[in-house]
């Protein structure tokens, strides 16, 4: 595993400390569960960028006016 080093204010530090414990959990696990989620956001971006360019050539067939599209 490798190491990162982050600076932060000391306050802010204690407090996610503080709320890392309540959750029985260590400060380093709770960065990484966020970490993980992070980067999972990411690939989620890029499938979604995949898939627009896949479907670039797909029409609606005709134009849709901003009221047609607010339409419930």
């Amino acid at each position: 595993m490798e190491k990162v080093t982050l600076s932060a204010d000391a306050d802010l530090i204690d407090q996610a400390q503080l709320v890392a414990r309540s959750q029985h959990k260590t400060l380093n696990a709770v960065f990484q569960e966020w970490l993980q989620q992070y980067a999972a956001q990411s690939g989620s971006a890029q499938e979604v960028d995949s898939l627009m360019k896949r479907l670039r050539h797909v029409r609606a067939g005709r134009h849709f006016t901003r009221s047609h599209m607010n339409e419930p």
